[in-house]
C-alpha cells in the first residue's frame, strides 16, 4: 500500500495535537533535510517551517533546537551546578564525620543500676526476690531515665554465697525463676530500650558443679580443671593460702585423697585457667549468654583467676606472727594468689569475643571488671587496657567507698583524685558509693549526706553506679544471730553483709511492698519503709528520690556534664567544689558541695572565669532554688550540695591544665550547633 505526502501529514494532525506552525502545501514534498535558521526556523527544501518546538516533535526536530545556545547553556550550567553542589555536600560530610568527636555509648550515658535479685522485688509470695519481680518494676529505671541495669547472679546455685557459687552456668535457680522469665525479661528490657548486664563468676564453681564432680573422681577430661594439690586428711594445708572468708585456702577432698583451693568458700573450688580446656568452658559460656542477648557482663573477682603455680608460702605482713596465727586475708602479702601473670590476656580475649558480638549497630556488648586492689590503684588501671590493646571498658571504682573514714571536702577531693590522677589519658571514669558487699552509704555517713552524695555521683565525669535503694536513701537493718544468712556472717557476725541487702522499699504496705501476696521476706525490712519508700518520696518534689531523678536528667541533657571538662575549684575542710565546662559553650556548671559537719563559706573570688554573681540552679535544700549568691560569698549547710549554672566567655581549663581532666576532648561550635574535635 502506498500513502502520498498530504495523507502522512494529516495522519500526524490527526492523531498529535494540532500546531498553528504547521505549514502545510497541497503540492508534492519530498523528504530533503531541514535548516535551522538564525531566527529558529526549519527551512529548506521541504514543504513546511517550524517557529516553536512542539509535544510530540520528531526525534530529529527536538536535536535541531536542543543544540541552540539558549538550550544548550542553560543545561550545562545546570549540570555543572548540580555536581559542584554534589561535591560540597560530600565534602561537608566527610569533614563533619571527620571532625566529630566519637558519640557517647550506652554504658556511658546512663547510671547503671545493680540490681540484687533476692531483695528487689518478690512476685510469688515465697519471700525471695526473683525475675519476673525486676519485670515488674521495670518503669522504676524509665521514671529515673535509668538505662542499664545489672543484675547480681541468678543462675543455678546452692545458695552456700547466695548465687556466686554456680552449679550450672546455663540454667536459672529455681528461686528466681525459669529461663523463660530470664528471656521475657530481657525482651522486655529491650523493648523499653533498657540494656542489661549479667555478674559472670570466672574464678570458681559450686562443688556441686559436674566439672568439680568428674575432676575429683580424677575423669582424664577433666583431672586438671581445678587446682589440686597432695596433702592428707589430718593436715590439709599444701602452704599458707588463706581463703577471703578466712582460715586455709584449702580443703582436702576424701573421693579424690587431695586438697583442691578455694580463695572463697570451700564450697567454691578455684578453676583451673592454665587449662586450655577450662580457658575454652569459659568462652563458650560467655558465647552462650552473648546469643541470649545480653548487653554486657560484670566480670567477678577477676584478680584472683590465676595463682602462681609454685605454691610457695606466701610473705607475712607480721614476720614474728605463728604461722598457726594466720588466719585471715590481712595476715598476708598475696604475691602469688592475685594479679598474676597471664590475667590480662586472658580478659583481652573475652573482650575479643565480646567485640566480636558489637558488631550490629547499637548492640555494643560491655565489660566491667571487679577488682578491690586497695592502695594498689596501678592494678587496678591495668584493667583498662593499653593503647593498641583494649581490655574491660572499664574497672569499677571502689574509692567513694572509703568516703566514710573522713567526711570532709579534703578526703573526698582525695577519693576523686585517686582516680582522675591515676587513669590512663582518654580513659571513661566511674564512680561507686555502695554495692552489696558494702554497708549503705546513709548508715556509713548519715542520712543528711545522701542528698550530696547523690549530687557528687551525678555530676561528676564518667558513669556512676547505684545500688539498689541509694536512690530513695536506705539505710542497713540490724540483725540478731539468729537472722544472719550471710555464710560470710556465720563466721563473724560483724562481718555479716546481710545488713545491706535488705528488701527494697516500695511502698508503705505490708513488707514495704516487696512480698505484697504472704508475709515472708528472707531478711527484715527495715522499719523506716513507712516514710523512706519509692511511692511517697515520688510525691514529694524535695525528696531524695526526686532530686536524683532530676540529676540524672540533668547530666544527660546537658553537654558540660555529660562530656565536658572536669575541674578542680576549691576543697576545705567542708567543701569540695568543682566545675564542668565545654570549649566553645557558654553555658558552664559549678559544683559546692558541703560534706563537713558545719555550714561553711565558700570564697571563690579568686576564679576570674566566674561571674560575681551566681544563681543556684538546684540545691538539695529545696528551698535555696534560685538564689543568688555573690561568688566570694557562697553559704552552704552540713550536708547541702549546690548545683550552680553560669554563663562565661572565659574558660577555666586552658590556664589550669594541671587541674582538669577529659576523656575525649571536643568542642562546641554554636553557629550550627555542632560538637567537634579540637
Amino acid at each position: 500500500m502506498r500513502f502520498n505526502k498530504k495523507a502522512n501529514y494529516n495522519l500526524e494532525l490527526a492523531v498529535c495535537t494540532p500546531n498553528p506552525g504547521f505549514q502545510e502545501d497541497s503540492g508534492s514534498r519530498q523528504d530533503y533535510p531541514a535548516v535551522l535558521t538564525a531566527e529558529g526556523k526549519l527551512e529548506g527544501d521541504g514543504e513546511y517551517t517550524q517557529i516553536k518546538p512542539y509535544a510530540g516533535m520528531p526525534k530529529e526536530v527536538l536535536l535541531l533546537y536542543s543544540s541552540q545556545a539558549r538550550y544548550r547553556v542553560p543545561r550545562e550550567i545546570l549540570f555543572w551546578l548540580t555536581v559542584a553542589c554534589t561535591l560540597a555536600l560530600l565534602a561537608v560530610t566527610v569533614a563533619i564525620i571527620v571532625m566529630s568527636p566519637r558519640c557517647l555509648s550506652w554504658w556511658q550515658t546512663s547510671p547503671v543500676y545493680q540490681v540484687y535479685p533476692r531483695s528487689f522485688k518478690d512476685s510469688d509470695g515465697d519471700g525471695v526476690g526473683d525475675l519476673n519481680g525486676v519485670r515488674q518494676q521495670l518503669d522504676h529505671f524509665l521514671h529515673l531515665n535509668i538505662k542499664t541495669v545489672w543484675i547480681s547472679p541468678f543462675y543455678k546455685s546452692p545458695m552456700k554465697d547466695f548465687g556466686y557459687d554456680v552449679e550450672d552456668f546455663r540454667a536459672i535457680d529455681p528461686i528466681f525463676g525459669t529461663m523463660q522469665d530470664f528471656e521475657n525479661l530481657l525482651a522486655e528490657m529491650h523493648q523499653r530500650g533498657l540494656k542489661l548486664i549479667m555478674d559472670f563468676i570466672p574464678n570458681h564453681t559450686s562443688d556441686k558443679h559436674r566439672w568439680f564432680n568428674l575432676s575429683r573422681a580424677r575423669e582424664p577430661a577433666y583431672e586438671d580443671y581445678y587446682i589440686w594439690a597432695d596433702c592428707n586428711a589430718t593436715d590439709p594445708r599444701p602452704n599458707n593460702w588463706v581463703s577471703i572468708f578466712g582460715n586455709s585456702s584449702w580443703t582436702y577432698d576424701d573421693v579424690r585423697g587431695q586438697c583442691y583451693l578455694h580463695q572463697f568458700l570451700k564450697e567454691q573450688p578455684d578453676l583451673n585457667f592454665r587449662n586450655p580446656n577450662v580457658k575454652r568452658e569459659i568462652v563458650d559460656l560467655i558465647r552462650f549468654w552473648l546469643k541470649k542477648g545480653v548487653d554486657g557482663f560484670r566480670m567477678d573477682a577477676v584478680k584472683h583467676i590465676f595463682e602462681a603455680s609454685h605454691l610457695r608460702d606466701e610473705p607475712q605482713v607480721d614476720p614474728d606472727k605463728p604461722p598457726e596465727e594466720i588466719t585471715t586475708e590481712w595476715d598476708l602479702y598475696h604475691d602469688y594468689t592475685t594479679s598474676q601473670l597471664g590475667l590480662h590476656d586472658l580478659l583481652r580475649d573475652w573482650r575479643a569475643e565480646m567485640d566480636a558480638y558489637s558488631r550490629e549497630p547499637g548492640r555494643y556488648r560491655f565489660m566491667v571488671t571487679e577488682s578491690y586492689d586497695y592502695h594498689e590503684i596501678d592494678k587496678t588501671m591495668m584493667y583498662y587496657g593499653t593503647p593498641l590493646i583494649k581490655e574491660a571498658d572499664f574497672p569499677f571504682n571502689f574509692y567513694l567507698l572509703d568516703l566514710p573514714r573522713n567526711t570532709s571536702g579534703w578526703w573526698v577531693k582525695h577519693l576523686v583524685h585517686l582516680w582522675m590522677g591515676n587513669m590512663p589519658e582518654g580513659r571513661w571514669p566511674n564512680w561507686v558509693v555502695g554495692n552489696h558487699d558494702r554497708p549503705r552509704i546513709a548508715t556509713s555517713v548519715g542520712q543528711t549526706y545522701v542528698p550530696v552524695l547523690n549530687m557528687l555521683l551525678l555530676t561528676l565525669p564518667g558513669t556512676p553506679t547505684t545500688y539498689y535503694g541509694e536512690e530513695i536513701g536506705m539505710e542497713n537493718i540490724n540483725i540478731t544471730a539468729s537472722q544472719v544468712q550471710d555464710p560470710f556472717g556465720k563466721y563473724n557476725i560483724s562481718n555479716s553483709r546481710d545488713p545491706q541487702r535488705s528488701p527494697m522499699q516500695w511502698s508503705g504496705e505490708v513488707n514495704a511492698g516487696f512480698n505484697t501476696q504472704t508475709n515472708l521476706t528472707w531478711l527484715p525490712v527495715h522499719p523506716s519503709y513507712l516514710s523512706v519508700n519509692v511511692e511517697t518520696q515520688r510525691a514529694d518534689s524535695g525528696s531524695v528520690l526526686a532530686q536524683y531523678g532530676s540529676l540524672n536528667a540533668l547530666r544527660q541533657a546537658e553537654l558540660p556534664l555529660n562530656r565536658g571538662w572536669f575541674c578542680y575549684v576549691h576543697a576545705d575542710s567542708n567543701v569540695f567544689s568543682f566545675l564542668r565546662e565545654l570549649d566553645g559553650l557558654q553555658r558552664a556548671f559549678l559544683m559546692v558541695l558541703n560534706f563537713g559537719k558545719e555550714p561553711a563559706t565558700t570564697d571563690l573570688s579568686s576564679v576570674s572565669e566566674l561571674p560575681d554573681q551566681l544563681q543556684v540552679l538546684m540545691s538539695t535544700n529545696v528551698t535555696n532554688n534560685g538564689k543568688v549568691f555573690q561568688k566570694s560569698r557562697i553559704l552552704t549547710a552540713a550536708g547541702e550540695g549546690l548545683v550552680i549554672r553560669y554563663h562565661t566567655d572565659s574558660r577555666f581549663n586552658p590556664s589550669r591544665p594541671g587541674q582538669c581532666y577529659i576523656s575525649e576532648k571536643a568542642c562546641y561550635l554554636s553557629v550550627l550547633d555542632l560538637l567537634y574535635k579540637c
